[in-house]
């Protein structure tokens, strides 16, 4: 027997200083998606930008339904729509920002995609053979993550076929 474990490095921006102003900018246009987030049941919005190759910024926002499994997370959601509009073109970074409805604050500390979005993100990754970086937002600190593999460990992808 052995013990083995994942480190998960990260980089941490208090209040987001020290960012790039690219960076800045995509974080802001997340900020932005929250307020398309169609969350009458959570009331939890979430928005996510996604920066492509080209430089085309694809947005996205929380889309909840009564059947909870029909909605789709803000991350999916860019994911697809820039997949369908972009089918050649590789996702380079994607931020994601969340507050609650009835508030005008971001939440202070950043989440983190849900599982299904990580092998979403995990599954472009493989797609386009290059690393997405992902932003992650809170009114106390910004953090940064080199690619989405950091974040889904003992991944499942195609080579598990």
């Amino acid at each position: 027997m052995s013990k083995a474990q994942h480190i998960l490095p990260y980089t941490i921006y208090p209040q987001g200083e020290g960012l790039s102003a690219d960076d800045v900018e995509l974080l802001q246009q997340a900020k932005n998606a929250t307020q398309t987030s169609y969350a009458p049941y959570s009331h939890f919005c979430v928005g996510a930008a996604l920066r492509l190759d080209n430089g085309v910024v694809v947005c996205g926002s929380n889309q909840e339904n009564a059947a909870y499994p029909a909605g789709s997370c803000a991350e999916r959601t860019a994911m697809f729509y820039a997949n369908a509009q972009y089918p050649d073109v590789a996702p380079v970074c994607i931020a994601i920002a969340a507050k609650r409805a009835e508030e005008e604050t971001f939440l202070e500390h950043p989440i983190s995609p849900c599982g299904i979005c990580r092998q979403v993100l995990i599954e472009a990754e493989t797609r386009y053979k290059k690393s997405i970086r992902v932003l992650l937002y809170g009114e106390d600190a910004v953090y940064e993550i080199e690619k989405v593999g950091y974040l889904l460990p003992f991944q499942f992808d195609s080579s598990a076929l």
